[in-house]
């Protein structure tokens, strides 16, 4: 047999290990928690509330830039009769007015968006103003990458 084809013989098997090992490897690393993509992007004075954004889910138009956030409560909030820990919302910026609203939002009765889904909005509420030193603020400089 020439060297050549004994050659691929002896390396054929090891290529093949090596690359499924590789994708093994690679889907382990690839899972993850849920809440993964999350950012910390603010935290409330008391502590009570955390705020993430998730970078993935920023989308600009024109001078319009909306975003999924996601508020993680310390302890259980309640709304109309609803009991939850967490909400994400997705939100949407006006960056030349500094103008924000909101589009959607889901709350969960865990925290980090986990646990069953409790209460959805799915109504877009009118513009509001950002609020001048406020974690809107905060939000509106990230969305609209301003300093």
């Amino acid at each position: 047999m020439p060297l050549t084809i004994r050659l691929y013989l002896r390396v054929l098997p090891l290529v093949y290990c090596s690359g499924a090992c590789s994708l093994i490897t690679l889907l382990l690393l690839s899972v993850g928690p849920a809440y993964a993509g999350w950012v910390k992007v603010a935290v409330t004075d008391d502590l009570s509330v955390t705020v993430y954004a998730n970078p993935d889910t920023i989308r600009r138009k024109e001078d319009t830039v909306k975003m999924w956030l996601l508020h993680d409560y310390k302890t259980v909030q309640t709304a109309i009769d609803v009991s939850y820990l967490s909400a994400k919302v997705k939100i949407e910026f006006d960056c030349s007015e500094e103008r924000q609203r909101i589009l959607t939002f889901t709350e969960y009765s865990g925290n980090m968006g986990r646990g069953k889904p409790v209460y959805t909005d799915p109504v877009e509420d009118e513009w509001e103003p950002i609020t001048p030193d406020a974690i809107s603020q905060t939000l509106w400089k990230i969305a609209c990458k301003k300093k």
